[in-house]
């Protein structure tokens, strides 16, 4: 199911160009669905109905309700953000890749490390539909410190990695990528204004930030070049998810106004 343009938001500057900031942040944020099951996961759609039109379902809740649990969010006209991180042979990514398609998805991600011929086949793999989804490229986890990149065998510091993943994937024709909020805007240098970067470890100021290591507030991360911003717990394990939405929305809407 095609994303409708009235739904879609502009990237260039983080200024919004419409009459009223808040929708412009609506079409800008993504909610984590990272729920145990369907059932806990439309708990959460129920409850952020009026609120929010994107939603990201990720490993977690895929792999416990399988591709059926896309079809009634679609079916209620909401956004879809699927997040597996497609990585393996460029053969099967491509064809995991026009699966996901055909689910109505609006944006998928596949790991950049999959090296170039992967991410090329993947594009390639979409190239022929009319509106395929948005193809994103993870850079690096926001939950890598210099101490896990290293671990990992990766010599390089976060931002120096991401920027190779990024250089790679632009000449591998990918223009959509994920990465933390320290590099977007180093990422919005080499994408420009075209490029659509995805972009977690947002934790409004206070928040507890869990297991992520390099993280922003949502207001940061606007004026750092992100076009979509990827918000999980501050959302969702609130006593009160739809105010604790409204209240990013909030924040993101003056960042995008100033």
């Amino acid at each position: 199911m095609p994303i409708p343009e009235r739904l879609k938001p502009t990237f260039s500057p983080a200024r919004a160009t419409g009459p009223d900031p808040v929708e412009e942040a609506r079409k800008r944020l993504i909610v984590a669905l990272d729920a145990p099951d369907a059932r806990s996961a439309f708990e959460l759609v129920n409850r952020l109905e009026n609120t929010c039109q994107w939603f990201k379902v990720g490993l977690e809740l895929f792999v416990a309700a399988g591709p059926a649990v896309l079809e009634p969010l679609v079916a209620r006209g909401h956004s879809v953000f699927l997040d597996l991180k497609l990585h393996d042979i460029p053969n099967t990514v491509a064809g995991a890749a026009r699966s996901a398609a055909a689910l109505g998805v609006g944006m998928m991600t596949l790991h950049a490390l999959g090296g170039p011929a992967m991410l090329a086949a993947a594009r390639e793999a979409l190239a022929p539909l009319a509106d395929p989804p948005e193809l994103l490229a993870v850079t690096v986890l926001t939950s890598m410190d210099p101490a896990q990149m290293k671990a990992a065998g990766l010599d390089r510091s976060p931002g120096e990695q991401v920027e190779l993943l990024a250089r790679m994937g632009l000449d591998a024709g990918i223009r959509g990528f994920v990465c933390s909020p320290q590099e977007v805007q180093a990422l919005r240098g080499l994408t420009g204004p075209e490029g659509v970067l995805v972009i977690p470890g947002i934790r409004p100021a206070g928040a507890d930030i869990g297991d992520q290591k390099r993280v922003a507030t949502p207001a940061a991360a606007l004026r750092q070049g992100a076009s979509y911003l990827v918000v999980g717990r501050p959302i969702t394990q609130a006593p009160n998810p739809a105010a604790a939405a409204e209240a990013i929305l909030r924040e993101m809407a003056v960042a995008l106004h100033d």
